[in-house]
């Protein structure tokens, strides 16, 4: 009878898991919170990005790596809870500019106030010498090397192909 051997060794970090993993829970984390105002992470990204500036639908789903049925479905939730509505544009009579009314705009504050607790929460989990650090690190990554994804070879499955090569 041999002894088991132990699993070799690994040579870099797991990085996948370490990302996927806080991502998950930090969503978690803003699903819960988001839900004492009866609002979905989903639904308050698209509601202050509608807040911020006078965009369309098809703008704000770019904003909030949505894709189009989405963002429809998402839409028609806030213009039936009476947070958002779609009226024409004032610079092309073609496309509809999501617009926040008042309930949605306080809904929007107290959302953001959310939101701003629960990555203060994250943050607050780190020494103060890391936040900063950590923060631009991963500013760094998300705007450089991990910016844009990559296509996966035809057949190959498990990753979510780029909204931009849907059809």
């Amino acid at each position: 009878m041999t002894a088991p051997t132990a699993p070799a060794a690994l040579s870099a970090p797991d990085l996948s898991f370490l990302l996927q993993h806080t991502a998950h829970v930090l969503s978690t984390q803003m699903t819960a919170a988001l839900a004492e105002i009866g609002m979905s992470p989903r639904a308050h990204c698209v509601l202050a990005h509608a807040s911020q500036a006078e965009r369309t639908q098809a703008q704000i789903a770019e904003l909030s790596d949505l894709d189009k049925t989405t963002m429809v479905v998402t839409v028609d939730l806030l213009e039936r809870d009476g947070l958002a509505e779609r009226v024409p544009s004032a610079t092309d009579r073609r496309a509809r500019i999501i617009k926040v009314t008042p309930k949605g705009q306080e809904v929007v504050a107290a959302g953001q106030a959310i939101v701003d607790r629960v990555h203060r929460d994250v943050l607050d989990a780190l020494p103060d010498a890391e936040r900063d650090i950590f923060v631009s690190a991963l500013n760094r990554l998300a705007t450089g090397h991990c910016a844009v994804p990559v296509e996966s070879p035809e057949g190959v499955q498990g990753v979510r192909r780029p909204r931009q090569a849907r059809k």
